[in-house]
């Protein structure tokens, strides 16, 4: 439990600094509300997560073993995405990720942004200095929302963003940072999304 718990810190973590990732986990963040269905929100795609556990194999964890791991981790992170749980006790709060803690993580405030990557552990992210307390109320979003529920378009809108500017991009390299880069990340005198998306296609 306590490997899969740091191999999902590192996963998790992944999933908000590249982009490539944060493209198979933006529709768990893409809710505007903060309640139990948003931990329904799954990725549809998610065939990279697999490298990240791989040390647990490799360590001699049976599969079923580390199959049972994830389900467990899977299922604590159930209860902490809610509004209605406020503080738990502060032994409690200083150990375990808790619905305080993921409240942050899923704010899109400046200060709460790449935060509190845990499952189940908050130590990880104290250790690896990821961690932010809840003070403001969190804003639940992204920071650049879709303003929709289509659920093909909850999951594949930022696939369709990235290839889109992979395409448009005129450097290798470039196509290479929009994938692996933060998503953030954007060509030297490119400033927004919207920019690149106006430029000729490199394949004109």
């Amino acid at each position: 439990m306590i490997g899969w718990d740091l191999c999902y810190y590192a996963y998790h973590r992944a999933g908000h600094v590249v982009r490539l990732f944060w493209a198979t986990h933006v529709n768990h963040h893409s809710s505007q509300r903060y309640n139990l269905s948003t931990a329904l929100r799954q990725t549809w795609t998610p065939y990279l997560g697999f490298v990240f556990y791989v040390p647990l194999a490799i360590l001699g964890f049976r599969p079923e073993m580390i199959l049972i791991a994830g389900a467990w981790n899977l299922l604590y992170q159930y209860w902490i995405h809610t509004e209605v749980v406020d503080r738990l006790p502060a032994w409690f709060e200083a150990v375990f990720n808790t619905p305080s803690h993921h409240r942050v993580h899923h704010g899109t405030n400046a200060e709460y942004l790449d935060r509190n990557y845990a499952g189940i552990l908050i130590v990880w992210d104290k250790m690896f200095g990821t961690f932010e307390p809840e003070v403001a109320r969190p804003i639940y979003g992204l920071t650049k929302n879709i303003e929709t529920y289509n659920p093909v378009d909850v999951a594949f809108h930022e696939w369709r963003a990235m290839f889109r500017d992979v395409a448009r991009a005129t450097r290798w390299t470039d196509r290479l940072h929009l994938l692996f880069s933060h998503p953030g990340w954007k060509p030297a005198g490119v400033s927004s999304a919207d920019e690149l998306a106006s430029l000729p296609s490199a394949a004109a």
